[in-house]
């Protein structure tokens, strides 16, 4: 008997196969969330057969072009989550399941900081408010150098509509 080959992604720890495929069954719009050691990249992504469909991204890039700001924390991932939310609501999304691929996903890190800026845009995502980080340190106040999050929202507002 043959033994079975291993995938590369997966060889490599890039792709969680049996996760993806059970979301992919949902046949439900995805909120893509990777954390990385220079920042958070949120998507919110389709299926299809040729690959996935991106609808909206935000990652550090975007965030320094359209509203000069940078930084790798909980206050830029709500910022993150948040932005992706209205854009995706703007192309019609209004449901996603969050998609974290091979991270964990922990009480008030920086991926739950993403899908609270996601809910608070006003996306349908069916998860606890457990995980949700106290509404201090989306305020920042943890930091040396926090950002106004009530201003920017405001500035999020007027470039998506």
């Amino acid at each position: 008997m043959k033994t079975p080959a291993i995938l590369k992604r997966k060889k490599m720890g890039v792709t969680d196969y049996r996760k993806r495929l059970s979301l992919l069954r949902s046949e439900s719009t995805r909120l893509i969330i990777r954390p990385s050691g220079k920042g958070i990249v949120v998507q919110v992504a389709d299926f299809a057969q040729e690959g996935d469909i991106i609808l909206a991204t935000v990652n550090a890039n975007i965030l320094k072009k359209t509203l000069g700001i940078s930084g790798n924390n909980s206050q830029i991932s709500y910022i993150s989550g948040y932005y992706l939310g209205m854009k995706a609501l703007s192309k019609g999304v209004e449901y996603a399941v969050v998609d974290t691929g091979r991270f964990k996903l922990t009480r008030g890190g920086r991926i739950s900081c993403a899908i609270k800026g996601a809910v608070d845009a006003g996306l349908e995502i069916n998860v606890s408010e457990e995980i949700f980080p106290p509404k201090d340190r989306l305020e920042g106040k943890h930091l040396k150098n926090p950002v106004d999050v009530d201003e920017i929202k405001k500035s999020i507002i007027e470039k998506v509509k």
